[in-house]
């Protein structure tokens, strides 16, 4: 199974998961472009894509779905809720009949070789979700946009070969930056987005020894940087109550605006 952010940031998401026989992205909050020049990268053709899993409605998620499904008519699986977002959003424009697919939290569905689990995240959408995908061997899970997470966030995150976590703000940071105060609120509140102490207080929870790639993701450009949420969740990890040493773990930081390394897991 291999990994790769293609794009990962306040500014736009697109992860792909997959394997030599099944091909998935996890959200398409770029151009069309950017998308097909990072599957390029991984050596894939869009219409050998076997689908795309969004998590959430908001632009940052969805900017590119339009166009790229309309081109490579690649299926689309979403809630119930996030799907009306989708058709609600006039930017998007018309999707081919039949391209949308409706998925339930807490109900796993195949594609291809890939097992997928769609779960409850905590986010200001109209029925977000993050994704656990396995092939039998090998499990990855891409869980960004949480204002909190709690005890059924961790069940289905444990067991994961690598995961792709959110790490968005540096609470200092954000309560000092140039964000007006009510948007402040929002970030921190519960159906915002994880800070980087809570990301590692979350990894600190699903480490294990198999544990071969974590991928710190959506960080905000405005309140956050690349070394400052590495430093901090390695901190976390090592001050945690848990038998592990950030600077022994293969965490990295996803590139906002280009391809970040391709992961096998």
């Amino acid at each position: 199974m291999r990994l790769c952010s293609i794009a990962s940031g306040s500014s736009g998401n697109c992860i792909y998961i997959g394997d030599d026989t099944t091909h998935l992205l996890v959200d398409t909050g770029i151009s069309k472009k950017r998308i097909e020049e990072g599957l390029k990268e991984l050596e894939i053709k869009g219409d050998e894509l076997q689908g795309i899993l969004i998590t959430h409605e908001h632009v940052d998620h969805i900017q590119g779905l339009g166009v790229f499904s309309r081109k490579y008519a690649v299926p689309v699986y979403a809630t119930h809720g996030t799907i009306e977002g989708i058709k609600a959003n006039k930017n998007i424009g018309r999707l081919p009949e039949g391209l949308l697919h409706e998925v339930q939290v807490d109900q796993t569905f195949r594609l291809g070789d890939m097992d997928i689990r769609p779960f409850a995240i905590s986010h200001d959408a109209n029925e977000p979700s993050g994704y656990r995908i396995e092939n039998g061997s090998k499990s990855a899970a891409v869980a960004t946009d949480l204002g909190i997470y709690d005890d059924y966030t961790i069940e289905n995150l444990k067991n994961l070969n690598g995961i792709v976590l959110e790490a968005n703000h540096d609470i200092h940071m954000l309560e000092v930056g140039p964000y007006p105060y009510p948007l402040k609120r929002r970030v921190m509140g519960d159906k915002g987005h994880l800070s980087n102490e809570l990301s590692g207080r979350l990894l600190c929870d699903i480490l294990h020894d198999d544990m071969s790639a974590v991928v710190l993701g959506h960080l905000s450009k405005e309140n956050n940087y690349e070394s400052l949420a590495y430093e901090t969740v390695k901190l976390e990890v090592t001050m945690g109550d848990n038998p592990y040493k950030g600077e022994e773990l293969p965490i990295t930081v996803a590139k906002r605006t280009s391809v970040s390394n391709i992961i096998q897991l």
